[in-house]
């Protein structure tokens, strides 16, 4: 059975607006809406995760059982949640997570009830604390796909303001269609071999700072014949950031004085296997070499669609930049939507920036034609 909030009678108040109680059904349908997003997330999560969302879920319960005993008999049939509502249940039940609790740490961050009256103190401070916990779910979320993300958002963005900038500057300086399309397919092979390139070398020479800075198993072998007045096992904890208390703990017990962890707080075992790869967080060379290849790909080759279909012109550069331009606003909006933050702002400053790029290369290319010219 739903909570009843002690705070209110059940019934309307007699100030009650017609107004009022069409904001209290909307509120009603939301905590509905929100409190099947997170059941549906939890679904798909095990452990702790899944706990988190059901517990969130809850509470939203406890915010319908407010409205609903507010309403009363005028709670009347469901309602539509709002669309922002509705597009994240969408979300949840057919895409993953991180999409979703990013849209939902913005949606608790602007809830309405710090400035509604008919709230109540406890409801509001729910609604603040539900944002740090989303932000914290998301955050995990983020973290797992960071490597993937940086590739693809950078790669992308890349290939779309570089290419677009190489293929306006060749036009503006009169030279003929033909050598413009041929400049694009070189800036977009060039550009995609330079990223995947790159790449390689970045996380190759990260797996292998990883590989140099990870413990070795010398300390068990070496142990037994080390002298035990001048044992210098003890430099080894030291040096990798051990107290000297819990340092001389560890000695005592690789050289046997010690039988037991007789304080686990001491025993911090750097020797054993980490329980999370490294590595596999920072993911393979090959892997991300490709993918920034391709992500770099998809995007140059848009701005020279085009001039592959035939188009010539002032006509081709005006598609050109309006399909970048588009691409833009959805790699822009993607990213709000990430990091929890307006997709629209986003989607512009990235518009602004590729856009803003394109037209300064455009006039450099004119003026660079009138010269030669």
């Amino acid at each position: 059975m739903t909570p009843v909030n002690p705070e209110l009678r059940p019934g309307l108040s007699p100030a009650a607006r017609p107004a009022d109680i069409k904001r209290w059904r909307q509120y009603l349908a939301d905590e509905r809406a929100e409190a099947r997003v997170y059941r549906e997330l939890a679904q798909n999560r095990s452990g702790e995760e899944r706990d988190i969302l059901l517990a969130l879920a809850e509470a939203e319960g406890r915010h319908e059982a407010h409205w609903l005993q507010l309403l009363g008999e005028h709670a009347g049939r469901p309602r539509a949640a709002s669309l922002r509502s509705q597009f994240l249940g969408f979300l949840a039940r057919h895409f993953g997570s991180v999409f979703v609790l990013a849209l939902a740490q913005r949606a608790e961050s602007r809830s309405p009830y710090a400035n509604d009256p008919a709230a109540t103190p406890a409801m509001v401070a729910d609604e603040q604390i539900h944002e740090e916990v989303v932000r914290g779910l998301a955050t995990r979320g983020r973290n797992r796909l960071a490597g993937t993300f940086r590739a693809a958002v950078f790669g992308a963005n890349d290939g779309l303001v570089s290419n677009l900038s190489l293929v306006m500057g060749m036009a503006a300086s009169g030279v003929a269609s033909s050598v413009v399309l041929l400049s694009g397919v070189a800036g977009l092979l060039a550009g995609a071999l330079s990223m995947g390139a790159g790449e390689f070398i970045s996380v190759r020479s990260q797996r292998e700072l990883l590989a140099a800075t990870r413990p070795t198993q010398i300390t068990l072998s070496a142990a037994p014949s080390l002298d035990i007045e001048h044992n210098e096992l003890l430099l080894v904890y030291l040096a990798r950031g051990m107290s000297r208390e819990a340092a001389e703990h560890r000695v005592a017990e690789r050289m046997g004085l010690l039988d037991c962890d007789c304080d686990p707080s001491l025993s911090l075992r750097p020797e054993l296997p980490e329980t999370e790869d490294q590595h596999e967080a920072v993911g393979t060379a090959w892997g991300a070499a490709a993918s920034s290849f391709c992500f770099f790909a998809s995007g140059a080759i848009v701005p020279i669609i085009p001039f592959l279909f035939g188009l010539t012109g002032v006509l081709a550069l005006v598609v050109s930049a309006a399909l970048v331009g588009i691409a833009l606003l959805l790699t822009g909006g993607v990213v709000g939507l990430l990091s929890g933050t307006s997709p629209v702002t986003r989607g512009l400053r990235q518009l602004a920036i590729g856009l803003g790029a394109a037209a300064v290369t455009y006039l450099l290319g004119m003026a660079f034609g009138a010269v030669v010219g």
